[in-house]
Order: structure tokens, then C-alpha cells, then sequence
């Protein structure tokens, strides 16, 4: 190595990333290696300014192509593949700039090359997930997470991300995602008890309940449930306080710190040093609010943080770690003969397994649409990834035999919309569809307002924004399902007594939604939903929140 290239290494540990670009812009262009382009494009990468973003994907890609054939080449394509994620990051509308998509199709072209020449690759498998994540093509998603499986990549990351994935289509049955999550927990690392903090023993005055997760930000779908509870817990029994796993600190985590008594962040510790800071703090109780999704820390609880360990809100499934004590469900949830199908106790609560803190806008009885439309106008502004194709399918059939209805989407992250247009063309209804993009959170609320009904996913049901859409006088149709996962949809409808909202399987849920050519029946569901939605359990925190403490409470006195 060149003296030149041992200062380089020095000024990159020290993090003087700027230095290192002046450096190497001075170097001329002929002259730049493959290895020296990596190492500028990664600088730039660091710096995390949106300019700098597609000036290192520019520079990963040249060293790329300068030695294709050689592990510097297939370092740069790795980085040029996970920058274009980051820079679709970087956007916060749905997806359709050119250039954008163009990257994304580059991207797949040189993984297949690379893919072909170099064989079985973790990291690349890793960076093209990201790509196919974010053009929202599940098939090849789960394509490549099995491929890391049967290639014995067994970590936490690659089994919660595959555990997580087929909640998004009906091939796995609770059978499945059980014993998945069993494979999950005998590949979570136990640590040698001799570098672990002593676990607390010893009951406190006050219950201690801590809620862990990387969500607490961005005023993601879990805030408006766990907000219930923080806005209605008894002081004199409980001290609440937040285990953050995320970097961000913006207003909605700052809300939430001011409405517990105390906070920790675990994001930039590892694991025996995530556990001991919690252990130093003698929590009673610990629930987890992400189980397979988010960034979890799945490991920490196998390690048991507190006597008392939960899940609930984030993931409507089994985490299947055997350290996990409880998971929060209705009776609508889960049933009588599916118990042994979850690793955890079932803790179940007498109406709904979570409650809405609800929305500051006030509930307005809107005429439907279709009064003065003369047409039906569905809507669905649940995540993009949750309309695989048995939705699309269903979905096109209900445009295609209803003249002139419309179907209004909105994704609640942004993706890539090519994928999911290309699906409704193959059934002739593109037509039919209105993209909405992101807006600020009030007009995206007043969308709801040309909307007469919502369609519900499957088998991923919405949850935040069926609550929204009911909030705002819209039904949600639903259809039944046959896990947790699956039917928080018939939980939302049968706790506000809507059983015709309620379908038995594809067939009825299309005949259901053609009823509502029927003035008169959407005039008197819309009407039901407005009368009955504040007395129902939905958004009933203080009812909700003593029942979901009260239960702890049970469970910490025994």
C-alpha cells in the first residue's frame, strides 16, 4: 500500500471525509482507481448531503465499471446498488421521477451480470433487497431472503425480514409463521451470563413499564396507539418510560418523552451493552412494539431485559422467542384452537387489542361522493406492499363491474409505482386508479372526503388507516382471515358492530362492494359509522388504557 493510500486510510478512520474528497478530486480522472472512486463515492455517502447522494452513486457506478471482474468492482456495485436506496430514501412523494427509475432498472441490470459472474453473494443479496423493496416486487423480495436461508444466512435481520414478508401474501398459513419464528429464536445469540448486568428481582414502589422501539418518530402508525396509553396511566402505580432504538429526534419523539417519566436511546450500542443499560434501570415490565418488523432488537428480549416481557401494536404475530411471556390480542384475533400456535401467553383484552388516540380534526358527516358524482369512488391508503396481486385482481373485478368507479390510492410509504400500475394495465382498469402523492397530514385526512368506501388488503389488513377512514365517517369492506395478521380488520368492523362490512372471502367482498350502487345502503353505513364510532371500544383510550395496564398490573402482582 502507497503512502498516499495509508494517509487515506488514516484521514477515513478519523472521519475527515471532506479531506479525502479535495484529495482525490485533485487526483486527475484517468488516474483514479477503482479502489480510490469506491472510496470517494463513500465519502460523499457519509457526509449525507442529497447532492453529494447522487454524486457517489456516479462514482460507485465508474468503479464499478473500471473493474468489473475484480472484488473491488464488486464492492462499488454493492455500494452504487444500496446508495440508489438511498437516495430514493431521500424523496418523500410517491416515486415516478425518471430518474430515479432509471437507477433502479441500472441497478437490476448489474446485479443479474454480477449475480451470474460471481455466484452466491450476501452482501449484494442484501443491497439488491433494498432495490426490489423499494419497487415494491415482493416476489423477488422473498426470491432472494429464501435464497439466503437455504445459503444458511441465518441472522436476525434476514429471518424477521422473511418471517415479516409473507404476512403481505396468503401462502403461509400460523402453522408457518410459527415455526419460522421458532428457526428466528434458535438463532438469536445467548449471552455468557458473566457479562450481563444482573437481571431485577425485586419489585419496585411504582410498577416500572418501559415500551422499546425504533417507531417513536415521524409520527409513525404506532404513536397514535401507544399515545392512548401515556395520555391515561395512573402515575401513583405506574412509571413509564421509552427505550428508543432510532436515530431521529423530532417532534413526535420529544412529544412522547414529555409524556413519560423518563427515556433511554440504545441505538448506537450492541447488544450486551443495550441489555446492561436496561438491566441497570430495574424495569418491572418491558413490551416490545415491533416484533419481526422495524430495526428490531428481538435479541435483547431473548437475553430477558425485565421479569416481565411483552409484545404488542408493531407486529400482530408470534415473535416465537421463548423469552417473550405475552402478546396482547382480542377474541376476534386469535382463536381457542390456534394458542399452541404462538410461543407467547395470550394476554386478551374484552374489546379491541389496541385503541386510536384520535385525530384533531373535527368529525364531519359528509354526503358520499357518489350523491354527487353519479359514480362510486373507492379508496385504500394503506402501504403499496400490502396490494399484492389476489388484491389487484380483486380490486380490478369490483372497477370492471361498476361503471365509471373509481379507485383512489395513496401508499403510506413511498414506492415505486411502476410495479404496481403494470399490475392494474394487465386487467385493463389503469384507467379506473388515481395515484395520490404524499401530502401534509390534514389534506391527507380531507382526501377521505371523495371517498365513499374504503377497500381493505389482504391478508395484510390496514389498521392506522382504518381507524383514519372511520374517523373521517368512511367504511372499511374487510375480509376475514385466518391469523392475527389477517383479521384486525374484522376486529375493527365487529368492535363497531359492522358486521355487513365483514366479507367471507373474495367472492363476497366483491359483491359486497357492488351493494353500494345503492344510495340508500351507503348513505345508512356511512351514517352508522358516524353514530356509533365514539361509543364503540376504537377510540375509547381511558377504557382501553386501564384495561391494558390493569392486566400488567394483574400479571406483576402474581
Amino acid at each position: 500500500m502507497s503512502e498516499k493510500n495509508i494517509n487515506f486510510q488514516k484521514l477515513y478512520l478519523e472521519k475527515k471525509y471532506s479531506e479525502i474528497i479535495t484529495e482525490i478530486e485533485n487526483i486527475d480522472e484517468k488516474q483514479r482507481s477503482s479502489g480510490l472512486l469506491n472510496l470517494l463515492g463513500a465519502c460523499k455517502l457519509l457526509r449525507r448531503d442529497t447532492n453529494d447522494l447522487i454524486s457517489a452513486n456516479s462514482h460507485f457506478k465508474a468503479a464499478y465499471i473500471k473493474e468489473k471482474t475484480t472484488k473491488s468492482g464488486l464492492e462499488a456495485l454493492i455500494n452504487f446498488i444500496n446508495s440508489i436506496a438511498e437516495i430514493f430514501d431521500e424523496k418523500t412523494e410517491i416515486i415516478e421521477d425518471d430518474q430515479v427509475s432509471n437507477f433502479i432498472d441500472e441497478a437490476i441490470l448489474y446485479f443479474d451480470d454480477a449475480d451470474e459472474y460471481f455466484g452466491f453473494n450476501e452482501k449484494l443479496i442484501l443491497a439488491i433487497i433494498r432495490i426490489y423493496k423499494r419497487q415494491n416486487n415482493l416476489e423477488k423480495i422473498l426470491f432472494y431472503l429464501k435464497k439466503l436461508i437455504d445459503n444458511k444466512c441465518l441472522s436476525s435481520k434476514v429471518l424477521s425480514s422473511y418471517i415479516y414478508r409473507n404476512c403481505f401474501i396468503e401462502t403461509w398459513k400460523q402453522k408457518d409463521f410459527f415455526s419460522f419464528s421458532k428457526i428466528l429464536n434458535s438463532n438469536l445469540p445467548v449471552y455468557p451470563k458473566e457479562n450481563l448486568f444482573p437481571l431485577n428481582t425485586k419489585k419496585n414502589k411504582k410498577i416500572k413499564l418501559a415500551f422499546l422501539s425504533s417507531d417513536i418518530n415521524n409520527y409513525h402508525s404506532i404513536t397514535y396507539f401507544l399515545k392512548t396509553v401515556l395520555l391515561n396511566y395512573d402515575k401513583n402505580k405506574f412509571e413509564i418510560s421509552l427505550i428508543l432504538n432510532s436515530e431521529e429526534d423530532d417532534y413526535t419523539s420529544k412529544e412522547f418523552k414529555s409524556l413519560c417519566d423518563g427515556s433511554i436511546n440504545i441505538k448506537d450500542l450492541n447488544d450486551i451493552d443495550s441489555i446492561n443499560k436496561i438491566r441497570q434501570n430495574n424495569y418491572d415490565i418491558i413490551v416490545d412494539l415491533m416484533g419481526v418488523s422495524s430495526s428490531n432488537r428481538l435479541v435483547l428480549f431473548k437475553n430477558r431485559i425485565a421479569p416481565i416481557q411483552a409484545t404488542w401494536l408493531g407486529y400482530c404475530n408470534t415473535t416465537g422467542v421463548d423469552q417473550m411471556d405475552y402478546i396482547f390480542a382480542d377474541k376476534n384475533l386469535i382463536m381457542d384452537d390456534e394458542v399452541n400456535l404462538y410461543s407467547e401467553k395470550i394476554i386478551y383484552l374484552s374489546g379491541i387489542w389496541n385503541t386510536h388516540s384520535g385525530l384533531e380534526i373535527e368529525r364531519v358527516k359528509q354526503v358520499p361522493p357518489l350523491i354527487k358524482n353519479n359514480y362510486l369512488t373507492f379508496g385504500s391508503f394503506n402501504n403499496f406492499a400490502k396490494i399484492n396481486n389476489n388484491v389487484v385482481r380483486v380490486w380490478s373485478e369490483i372497477l370492471k363491474s361498476i361503471k365509471n368507479s373509481k379507485l383512489i390510492l395513496k401508499s403510506s410509504i413511498p414506492l415505486q409505482t411502476k410495479n404496481i400500475k403494470n399490475q392494474f394495465k394487465k386487467y385493463g382498469v389503469l384507467d379506473s386508479i388515481i395515484f395520490s402523492e404524499s401530502k401534509p397530514f390534514k389534506e391527507h385526512l380531507n382526501l377521505y372526503n371523495s371517498i365513499d368506501i374504503c377497500l381493505d388488503t389482504f391478508p395484510y389488513n390496514g389498521v392506522t388507516t382504518s381507524f383514519e377512514a372511520l374517523w373521517m365517517c368512511v367504511p372499511v369492506l374487510t375480509m376475514k382471515g385466518y391469523n392475527f395478521n389477517s383479521r384486525c380488520g374484522e376486529s375493527i368492523n365487529k368492535n363497531l358492530n359492522l358486521m355487513s362490512m365483514i366479507a367471507d372471502d373474495e367472492n363476497d367482498y366483491i359483491s359486497k362492494a357492488k351493494e353500494f350502487l345503492d344510495k340508500e345502503k351507503l348513505v345508512n353505513t356511512r351514517n352508522i359509522v358516524f353514530n356509533n364510532l365514539l361509543k364503540s371500544p376504537l377510540f375509547d383510550g381511558k377504557k382501553f388504557s386501564k384495561e391494558f395496564l390493569g392486566s400488567l398490573e394483574a400479571i406483576y402482582n402474581k
